[in-house]
């Protein structure tokens, strides 16, 4: 006897939520995984509520006791508590647009309690890592020279690329949809300067060092003809003029991680925290680093600070006489 199909969830159509996600593509410019993160959380919450409350979610309507029993069911569902963070991170952003548009006066999860999640430094290479990963894609070319195997070898123009790619995100400690979103024109050979656009289309002006900018240079002298104007400084294909995609630069990452003796599970925004974390080992102030990441708010940038002060009491522990 076959086993009794389990029914599928409710199929969601909110006109709020999807005016909402419109507003988030449209005027805030918000990234496709920012896009899909909220889309999950809202819809997750109006699925809840349907089961729970046998209604459709009225988001004017909702109260805060209708949230702390979401609350509730996430924590009996296992969920971590930085996952359900995420959750009523989308669900208060959504509700700050309801308020902008005048659905509702008040947001019923304004103050709301939840679990709070452990602080987790960001990992990150030591500069020797670093200089070994850069040195990867070439290293992983020259493996290959004469030698006839499986799977599809390096060219030498995606060396080339894949070299730039790495200089440039730990140079100016880019987030991956900023550096696939790079034109040639953002980038300033003479002053040494990269134009990003980062989080809500805000852009701000980046320093990029000048192994990065030969790296640049180099890989667009392969490409014939060279890239111009608003073409993607990072092609996905030598022969084609499509940027470079977040996913193809995840596998290519890994696959250097590896040449280099490192953890293939990082991920390329631990190459933006190498970049925090050397700035301020170097004695950079942290209002600096903060414009240079791009943060809206300096307590995101301080988690680098607690990098640095934990590396530190590693040393004098090792070091101190008296520790």
């Amino acid at each position: 006897m076959n086993p009794p199909a389990v029914p599928a969830p409710p199929e969601i159509r909110d006109p709020w939520i999807e005016k909402f996600l419109a507003h988030l593509a449209t005027d805030r410019g918000a990234s496709v995984y920012t896009q899909r993160n909220y889309r999950q959380a809202l819809v997750e919450f109006a699925r809840w509520h349907l089961s729970e409350r046998r209604s459709p979610a009225a988001w004017e309507k909702l109260q805060r006791d209708d949230f702390r029993a979401f609350v509730r069911f996430l924590g009996r569902n296992h969920l971590s508590r930085a996952a359900t963070q995420l959750r009523f991170s989308a669900l208060r952003t959504f509700y700050k647009f309801l308020m902008r548009r005048g659905a509702v006066a008040v947001s019923p999860i304004k103050n709301l309690s939840l679990p709070k999640a452990p602080q987790r430094l960001p990992k990150f290479l030591t500069v020797q890592q670093m200089v070994d990963l850069l040195a990867a894609p070439a290293k992983l070319l020259a493996s290959q020279m004469g030698k006839k195997g499986p799977g599809r070898p390096v060219s030498a123009e995606v060396c080339a690329r894949d070299v730039a790619v790495l200089e440039t995100i730990y140079s100016c400690g880019l987030r991956v949809s900023e550096l696939c979103g790079l034109r040639v024109e953002d980038v300033d050979f003479s002053e040494q300067i990269v134009r990003v656009r980062g989080k809500g289309k805000k852009e701000r002006l980046v320093p990029v060092g000048e192994p990065a900018l030969r790296a640049i240079q180099t890989y667009w002298d392969s490409l014939l003809p060279p890239p111009r104007g608003l073409q993607p400084v990072f092609r996905a294909d030598t022969l084609k003029s499509a940027p470079l995609s977040p996913l193809q630069l995840a596998r290519r990452l890994k696959k250097y991680l590896i040449v280099a003796g490192l953890d293939p599970a990082l991920t390329p925004h631990k190459l933006r925290h190498s970049y925090a974390t050397h700035l301020l080992d170097a004695g950079a102030d942290l209002r600096s680093v903060q414009e240079l990441l791009g943060h809206a708010h300096l307590i995101t940038t301080q988690v680098y600070t607690h990098v640095t002060t934990e590396r530190l009491k590693k040393v004098y522990d090792a070091a101190h006489p008296r520790a």
